[in-house]
């Protein structure tokens, strides 16, 4: 029986550099269940305190629905649970969640760029860490949502490698699509999911776009190690940056990299 390939990761190939990248929203995303019970308003005086630079905060809800079976059939309640506190910095372009369940770090429109963006959520994470004492990361992600607009759903074969089509013998315009794609990484514990889908005209351009998402991310626990994350955020964003260059046409890129 041949052995199963193994995914070559070059931490050495470089990318070109994009200096209008249509990035609207970067994130990474650890799911790192806290180890001990959070006390709500203790937790919000620690992180304000920590985090004087992220002044606006919001306290997040998370729905639960239960079930009732009783003589008359089967009924359902929904309760709301307090489940952690979203913070938002000054110029409102990063945005922190520390949850129950993990921290999640994301940076909005205009990115900047990575070392600048992963600095600053690993030294956030390390005050999730310190705070909810997590005792492992059960899934470690890096997720990249990327638009472009305007665009001309009749000539996505100048902007996609692998454009939507009409069936055979029915050529119709396409009037939205939805594309959705799971990859395994041979010899490696992540996979990589790539959404490509049509967006409806929104303001302010008004026009169609087209949303690129690529969410890599771990398939296996991840130790509580800032060399190993490191060393994996580097290979996430290797394969996002792969995945990223793979579906779109080089005239495209060469779009992206002209001047502002």
């Amino acid at each position: 029986m041949n052995a199963r390939p193994t995914f070559t990761i070059d931490l050495a190939e470089e990318f070109p550099h994009l200096n209008r990248a249509p990035i609207v929203e970067a994130v990474i995303h650890w799911r790192a269940r806290s180890g001990k019970a959070l006390d709500r308003e203790k937790l919000l005086e620690q992180l304000k305190t920590k985090l004087p630079d992220y002044p606006n905060v919001q306290s997040q809800q998370k729905v639960e629905l239960e079930a009732q079976f009783g003589p008359e059939g089967a009924a359902q309640a929904q309760r709301a649970r307090w489940h952690g506190f979203r913070f938002e910095s000054t110029d409102q372009r990063y945005i922190a969640q520390f949850t129950r369940n993990g921290f999640v770090f994301s940076r909005v429109s205009p990115y900047e760029d990575w070392d600048r963006f992963a600095a600053e959520a690993k030294r956030l994470w390390r005050i999730h860490l310190e705070l909810a004492e997590p005792s492992e990361i059960e899934r470690l992600g890096v997720r990249f949502i990327n638009r472009i607009v305007p665009v001309d759903l009749g000539n996505l074969d100048e902007i996609l490698t692998l454009p939507p089509e009409s069936p055979g013998g029915l050529a119709l315009p396409i009037a939205e699509f939805l594309h959705r794609s799971l990859f395994e990484v041979p010899g490696h514990a992540y996979r990589v999911h790539v959404i490509q889908t049509s967006q409806p005209p929104t303001p302010p351009e008004n026009a169609p776009g087209l949303i690129i998402d690529i969410d890599v991310f771990t398939t296996t626990t991840t130790e509580l190690d800032d060399a190993v994350i490191d060393e994996r955020l580097g290979e996430m964003r290797w394969l996002k940056n792969k995945a990223f260059y793979a579906v779109l046409k080089n005239q495209m890129i060469e779009r992206f990299k002209e001047a502002e």
